[in-house]
């Protein structure tokens, strides 16, 4: 009776699970989980700007590209591999619904790109700063 009931519980954990990672993220969530390591960086965090996004989106920063130099001055449209040319769906998640919905590819491309840019990984508030100005931009 012991092992019915632990191999039960056992099957509805492993379903709990796998139903919370078939579920697709949002853009949102990922936003959240930036605010939180954003707070615990700096307990005068105040939120994340769009204005600041944008900015840190289009500005080099030492490095000869900035985010803008393959996704575009306006990242609902398609864009270009700086030294590639290989084609870059839009990165704005209203012009591309798969933007943001998978941590292994948002932290795979955020950690390649922000190296491109800055020599480094970007910090939760500039991470939040760029997805809140990507969130904003309407197709």
């Amino acid at each position: 009776m012991f092992q019915l009931k632990t191999l039960l519980t056992s099957l509805s954990c492993a379903l709990v699970l796998s139903a919370n990672l078939a579920q697709a993220e949002t853009p949102q969530d990922f936003l959240t989980t930036y605010q939180t390591a954003a707070k615990a960086a700096d307990a005068n965090f105040q939120g994340f700007s769009a204005t600041r996004g944008e900015q840190f989106f289009k500005t080099t920063h030492g490095n000869d590209w900035s985010c803008a130099s393959c996704h575009t001055s306006n990242p609902a449209a398609a864009g270009k591999h700086a030294s590639t040319g290989k084609a870059i769906d839009p990165l704005a998640p209203s012009a591309n619904p798969e933007r943001f919905t998978s941590t292994r590819k948002v932290d795979k491309w955020f950690k390649r790109n922000c190296n491109d840019v800055l020599s480094r990984e970007c910090t939760a508030l500039e991470k939040g700063d760029i997805l809140t100005f990507l969130m904003a931009i309407k197709p």
